[in-house]
């Protein structure tokens, strides 16, 4: 008999536009599609809690369509290699197809499954393969508008490819976890009630979510900075776990017109993530720019707890991070704001706010969580500078966010749109700011000379 094949799952876990599974089937072979919840690899950078609850829901999603067409998805825990190897001795299967990961501890495991077993890899989780694209000296792109600009050649990319019309089962299944032994899910206390609310994990979840961005793609640039109207694709985590190819949102809008193309970068931002953690991959913990190693942050478990908690008093800050409590995810505008104000308002060091993004955001992306804090923060290798500080009250009123502040800081709701962003007379349940913008502001300018001057630069 033909020995299987195995579709090794992460954070691809799909069928449109999926090569493994595409692979698989066009090879004839029974195939076994297999997730391994692997948290000894990656070791402190497991996946947060956020995160897992869309995990069981998306496996779940998956496990259902697998059924409809004759498969199933196995599930297994511990290492991946090991899980493999363990399916290999029940079912004879030698060859795995699996889609390139670029984190650090996905190409370790890569290399270690390869060991055991015909491990065969292909692209689909970017728009063009991290490692691709080069400077004219032969180095990896460090900056992100010249990667971009090479990124035009290699665009767009393929057409999607349909999922397969059906999976040859295996002649008997090897044991599999049951998912909710897994206990991915909150119980006590039950803090995803939010989550449930706002988003639908899976292929159809993701399906539905850009159709509705279709007819709001044109609008991309006037809106997406409008925390209070419905302007953002909010497609980040189906494509962080890969319910959704980013060719299919491309080929989805690229014809919308408008300020499309400012939405089909942010897609490439996403690409530039993922080259900046090829290159470096302990991003996520070390500054891009070695002078910010100086920069003396504060410790203050006092001041993080207000930020984590929503109580700053600074509205458009507090509604961010009880929207990214109750539902697990953030207006983008509202990440950088609420960034900016942990970073050079409080002067708590930006990998405190990383690791609680980590934690807290559904589509907790190693190479975007990264990027995106080092860009704020000024330490990244492209970044903006420090010395640029958002006003908060002033960002809250330039993009209207009267709206968002009213759904999120209830303390708020009956404030006019003049008066809401900096209430004068606070009312009662609302903190008092935790730092006057200019207090801030001189301080931290004052560490950023005190970084410059101690680094040399």
């Amino acid at each position: 008999m033909t020995s299987p094949t195995i579709v090794w799952l992460r954070r691809d876990l799909r069928l449109e536009d999926q090569a493994a599974f595409a692979a698989a089937a066009a090879a004839g072979a029974p195939v076994i599609p297999v997730y391994v919840l692997d948290d000894d690899t990656p070791r402190h950078r497991r996946m947060g809690a956020a995160s897992r609850w869309w995990l069981h829901h998306s496996l779940a999603a998956l496990d259902t369509r697998l059924r409809k067409m004759g498969s199933r998805l196995i599930l297994k825990r511990g290492k991946c290699d090991a899980a493999l190897a363990a399916i290999r001795r029940e079912t004879g299967a030698r060859t795995v197809q699996a889609l390139h990961h670029y984190e650090p501890w996905w190409r370790m495991a890569e290399k270690a499954v390869a060991k055991t077993f015909d491990l065969q890899l292909h692209h689909g989780n970017y728009l063009v393969p991290p490692g691709t694209l080069k400077t004219g000296g032969g180095q990896p792109y460090k900056i992100y508008t010249p990667f971009w600009r090479a990124s035009q050649q290699h665009l767009p990319p393929p057409k999607p490819v349909k999922a397969p019309a059906k999976l040859e089962a295996p002649s008997f299944w090897p044991a599999s976890d049951k998912l909710d032994d897994w206990d991915l899910l909150p119980t006590k206390p039950d803090w995803a009630g939010g989550m449930r609310k706002a988003w639908t994990p899976g292929e159809k979840g993701a399906a539905a979510r850009l159709k509705t961005f279709v007819d709001l793609a044109s609008r991309y640039d006037a809106t997406r900075n409008l925390p209070s109207e419905e302007g953002t694709s909010m497609l980040s985590p189906h494509l962080h776990f890969g319910e959704l190819s980013p060719a299919m949102a491309w080929h989805a809008v690229s014809d919308a017109g408008g300020s499309v193309d400012v939405f089909l970068s942010e897609l490439g931002w996403r690409d530039y993530g993922q080259n900046i953690i090829l290159q470096l991959p302990d991003y996520a913990a070390k500054n891009g720019r070695p002078a910010f190693d100086a920069l003396p942050w504060r410790h203050s478990p006092k001041d993080l707890k207000a930020w984590q908690q929503g109580q700053t008093g600074y509205p458009i800050v507090d509604a961010g991070m009880r929207q990214l409590w109750h539902t697990g995810w953030m207006h983008n505008r509202v990440r950088m704001i609420a960034a900016s104000f942990l970073v050079k308002h409080l002067l708590i060091d930006w990998r405190r706010g990383e690791q609680w993004f980590w934690d807290t955001l559904v589509d907790a992306d190693y190479g975007s969580n990264a990027t995106n804090w080092q860009w704020v923060a000024g330490s990244g290798v492209d970044a903006n500078m420090f010395s640029r500080i958002m006003a908060p009250l002033s960002q809250s009123e330039k993009f209207d966010a009267a709206g968002y502040i009213r759904e999120w800081v209830p303390e708020l709701r009956k404030l006019d749109d003049a008066e809401i962003h900096d209430p004068e007379n606070r009312p009662k349940g609302y903190p008092a700011r935790i730092i006057e913008h200019g207090d801030a502001r001189t301080r931290a300018l004052e560490a950023n000379a005190t970084m410059k001057r101690e680094s040399g630069k």
